[in-house]
């Protein structure tokens, strides 16, 4: 082969010397020409059988598993190339023959051709000598393998929950803008099985609708903390056939597994069972760049693992639901669970595993073959002691989870600059001890009762507020979450998967007396024991007499509706408590014995709906948190003056009779005050309520720890006041006068509420309004007043109802600065006389910039929405508008000035979502084509009027929903019949 490139190089050669000697070229060099051309032509098509030899030779290497040497794959590009400008050599010459008979044209063409000629023989003289560096070896030497190699784990099929993840994987498979993935959830939730259905759904090559080839899929499992680097590296060369030297650093063999790794079209790399982030850099993987062809996978307990090794998207692994369960269970048991005698057992081991796929599986397994009844009443009663029933269990269930366990780390509380500078060192919190608390709740766990409950045993370390308090605690729930051993149950709460309580008790019992505390069953206790928890156990009666728990420092009786009493001397048998919670239970008192419980820290009465009055509480001068929400105590207990330490405070004033002098300043050390009921009372309950006056409002002032508070007080606390302290509240809730309606109860915002007061009407401004970023005004007067010659720029929403104004222009001097820049919310409520926003607008000197929604209700007099013109112009930034039942309604947009012919396009609002009701003498939404360009809902109901919808509408690819009668929708009018069945799929019936 070398002398074909030797012979065409010297052609090449001649060629260019006979060109350039060319003056004016006789009819014997031109054929001369032409024999050489000939002989080119025939030694190039040489040359490319000699390549498509080459590369039948190495595709025969790659099928028994081999990869070409990148080397190899560049030549054989290189060659395709240099046939690409012999042909373009061709086409001119071809040109060439067209110019015989023009001046000298030989000459001109000759030295065209003579230059193409020299690149050309550079080009073959540089492909000689790569050739000559291969030698025989045209393949990676000792590289064999399979793109996927096969797991064996247990298949999904019928399984639709896993069904379902496996296709969502391949989706993010496919998708070009994810290169890492993260697939988390709790230990035994079958991840695992899951990426591994996944590895074998590859090997089978069934995948073509997801468009998926990866040259090779790499699979690792991960080792337990500390990871080192190198064994994940050794696993990764191990399954490329790369020799690494023993002896090698990470570095260099980092170093290798880039370069072998390079020379992949793509890759998929599966690291299964993270348990810390692992730099992928350090492991010798390439910089993985959109678009995405090669791709990473983990699998992790952790969330927080996955997100620092900054996933591009995450998919979290649940449980079973109930008949997946039971499926699966018959699938490792065998029929023998279907028998009759066997089947309501075998259900209830079912329901025990929670879900859980490895529990079911590992259970299930165990008890394949076994046909006694009493067997699987022993395996039952051993999962509802939380104790392992075999071996089996103990090793592949309860250690799984126990690694997760294992794996959490003691959280040092974050010090604050001053703190670091004094060097002060404080005790840090214990998230093992916290995990561990959470299993003394058989079902969901309100999150503030935990933290709280974690706060007064002293769990969550030191701190200086109760603030710092709860940050830690939600830094500890989400930390367990991220582990996946709590799962949110909803906003408010979280909960423990059963097997995961199972697994906690059983860490706590092999703790031995630091932690033998806790009991979900019968009153009996042993004298050591920690912890008690009988939470809806339907305790009715406790025994008058218990043996004395010198260590136990928690009480859980909580949802016992049933237990009425508490027997006189009953807590005199715990000295060391901290924390009692007898919530929702029946109780009307407590007894005497309360009082000598010196550690308590924490004692929660909720929801004790017949609780009327409390026994002399002084001697609780330990006492953090005393919550008395939903209760119904008519007298402050004695000694509350006593309680210096008292943090916080949950204390309705619903039915107390009244508060003494000077009762707050003895509450120095207060940071959240509640003194109204969360819940939604009816009205006629309220009104009795009691409101504290200006006396208790100037004493409430003077406490300086306080940052939550949420009081209802009468009108004269607010007059000619000093309000500055309030800037110090980071959340408040204060209602002013009797508040009829309902205000939804959120303890995290700054909400104001008044009801029946013309505190404005006389400019009497209460300065405490300044600080609001919510504000609910009912029956005000003064409404002009109020926001004409005051600033609000804290308002986010603003709640107006029954209240009226006369609306006429504003007053000169008004409108100089906006009162509500910051405004994003209005809600209009029976607002008597107002006959449009617009009108709103103007009389108070708003302008609505940064208003986003919009609410109307019950306005009697409202004729149209806005009125386009003279100084008003539409909200820009307005997405929602909800009118209800103004029956006056005609049209949504007026133009005030005439000569403007259609409504500019930068006043129209982007709004998103139109939701009109019970509005019967609207006839139309206005017809500019681009105002409702941006809308994606929009909801007619008891709009009979309208018999069509603006054209914008008809023709908008925006629209997702259109909520309406169906026999309004069969009734409306279309400009074209294409615009309705378009649009036929968004239609849905209220």
């Amino acid at each position: 082969m070398e002398i074909i490139f030797n012979a065409v190089g010297v052609f090449f050669v001649e060629v260019g010397k006979n060109v350039c000697k060319c003056i004016c070229p006789d009819v014997e060099h031109t054929a001369n020409f032409s024999s050489k051309l000939e002989n080119l032509r025939k030694e190039m098509e040489k040359l490319s059988k000699f390549r498509d030899d080459i590369i039948k030779s190495v595709e025969g290497y790659e099928k028994k598993g081999y990869k070409s040497k990148l080397d190899v794959i560049q030549w054989i590009e290189d060659v395709h190339k240099l046939e690409s400008e012999w042909e373009t050599m061709q086409e001119s010459m071809a040109a060439a023959k067209k110019c015989t008979y023009k001046c000298c044209p030989k000459c001109i063409i000759g030295s065209e051709d003579s230059t193409q000629a020299r690149i050309v023989q550079d080009q073959l003289f540089r492909l000689i000598e790569v050739r000559k560096n291969f030698g025989s070896n045209l393949v990676v030497e000792n590289y064999q393998m399979k793109e996927v190699k096969f797991m064996q784990r247990p298949l999904i099929e019928g399984q639709s929950a896993a069904t379902e993840n496996l296709h969502k994987i391949l989706q993010l498979l496919e998708d070009n803008k994810v290169c890492i993935i993260g697939v988390w959830g709790a230990g035994g939730v079958g991840k695992t099985s899951l990426v591994n259905n996944l590895n074998n759904e590859l090997l089978k090559n069934e995948v073509s609708s997801f468009k998926l080839s990866f040259g090779v899929v790499l699979w690792v499992t991960v080792p337990k903390p500390p990871i080192d680097i190198r064994t994940v590296q050794t696993e990764i060369a191990s399954r490329l056939n790369l020799k690494i030297d023993s002896e090698g650093n990470v570095k260099s063999i980092a170093s290798k597994i880039y370069r072998r790794l390079e020379q992949e079209k793509s890759f998929l790399l599966i690291l299964d069972d993270v348990w810390e982030p692992i730099n992928l850099d350090d492991v010798g993987v390439p910089q993985l760049d959109y678009p995405a062809r090669s791709k990473v996978i983990i699998t992790s307990r952790s969330l927080d693992v996955c997100k620092q090794m900054k996933i591009d998207a995450e998919m979290k692994v649940y449980t079973l639901d109930e008949d997946e369960s039971w499926q699966l269970l018959i699938k490792n048991a065998g029929d023998h669970a279907n028998l009759e005698h066997i089947q309501p057992l075998a259900k209830e081991i079912a329901r025990e595993c929670d879900g859980l796929p490895l529990a079911v599986t590992v259970i299930g397994t165990s008890m394949r073959g076994k046909t006694r009844v009493e067997l699987w009443e022993d395996a039952l009663g051993s999962l509802r002691m939380c104790e392992p029933h075999n071996e089996d269990v103990k090793d592949k269930v309860y250690k799984v989870i126990k690694w997760s366990f294992d794996s959490l780390k003691s959280q040092d509380i974050e010090l604050s600059s001053e703190q670091r500078s004094k060097h002060v060192k404080k005790k840090r919190g214990d998230i093992q001890s916290c995990f561990l608390y959470c299993s003394l709740y058989p079902a969901f766990i309100p999150t503030d009762e935990l933290i709280n409950c974690w706060w007064a045993e002293d769990s969550l370390g030191e701190h200086d507020t109760y603030e710092e308090v709860y940050n830690t605690g939600i830094t500890m729930i989400e930390t367990l979450k991220d582990a996946c051993l709590l799962e949110t149950h909803n906003l408010d709460s979280v909960k423990m998967h059963d097997v995961v309580r199972d697994v906690s008790i059983w860490i706590a019992k092999s703790f031995g007396v630091e932690h033998n505390s806790v009991f979900q069953d019968g009153i009996g206790v042993s004298s050591s024991v920690k912890r008690i928890s009988l939470v809806s156990n339907k305790v009715q009666h406790l025994p008058d007499n218990v043996m004395e728990c010198p260590e136990t420092t928690t009480l859980l009786l909580q949802d016992n509706d049933r237990l009425l009493k508490i027997p006189h001397e009953f807590f005199l048998a715990f000295p060391a408590l901290r924390v009692l919670n007898l919530s929702e239970t029946g109780i009307t008192s407590l007894p005497s014995s309360i009082n000598s419980l010196y550690q308590l820290h924490a004692l929660i009465l909720k929801n004790c709906h017949w609780l009327t009055e409390l026994p002399p509480i002084n001697n609780l001068c330990n006492l953090l948190l005393l919550d008395c929400e939903n209760t119904r105590l008519h007298h402050l207990p004695q000694g509350m003056d006593k309680l210096t330490n008292l943090r916080l405070l949950n204390l309705p004033a619903t039915d107390l009779e009244g508060i003494g002098r000077e009762f707050f300043l003895n509450l120095s050390s207060i940071e959240m005050l509640n003194m109204m009921e969360s819940k939604m009372v009816h009205p006629s309950t309220k009104f009795g309520a009691t409101l504290l006056g200006a006396t208790s409002f100037d004493e409430i002032s003077s406490l300086h720890n306080l940052t939550s508070l949420y009081i209802r007080l009468d009108s004269s606390s607010i007059f000619n006041r000093e309000h500055t302290w309030m800037s110090r509240l980071k959340r408040f809730r204060i209602e002013v006068g009797e508040i009829p309606f309902h205000v939804p109860f959120n303890k995290s915002t700054r909400t104001i509420c008044i009801s029946g007061s013309d505190i404005f009407r006389y400019g009497k401004l209460s300065g405490m309004l300044q600080f609001a970023s919510h504000l609910y005004l009912q029956s005000c007067l003064g409404l002009k007043k109020l926001f004409v010659y005051n600033n609000f720029d804290g308002l986010k929403s603003l709640y107006i109802r029954s209240c009226s104004c006369s609306f006429n222009p504003a007053e000169e001097g008004s409108g100089t600065f906006d009162p509500l820049p910051n405004l994003e919310y209005l809600n209009l409520e029976y607002v008597y006389r107002l006959k449009s926003f617009s009108d709103f607008s103007q009389l108070l000197g708003l302008r609505f910039s940064k208003l986003r929604q919009l609410d109307m209700s019950n306005c009697s007099s409202l004729t149209c929405l806005l009125s386009v013109g003279d100084t008003f112009s539409i909200p820009k930034h307005l997405e929602e508008i909800t009118i209800t039942s103004c029956k006056q309604l005609v049209e949504l947009f007026v133009e005030r000035d005439s000569s403007q012919a259609t409504l500019v396009k930068s006043e129209v609002p982007k709004v998103r979502k139109l939701v009109l009701k019970n509005l019967p003498k609207l006839g139309n939404l206005g017809e500019q084509q681009s105002m409702w360009e941006h809308l994606e809902v929009l909801t007619l109901i008891r709009c009979n009027e309208i018999r069509k919808l603006p054209l914008s509408i008809q023709t908008s690819k925006n629209i997702k929903l259109i909520r309406g009668a169906s026999e309004w929708w069969s009734q409306l009018e279309w400009d074209n019949d294409k615009f309705k069945s378009n649009l036929e799929h968004c239609h849905m019936t209220d």
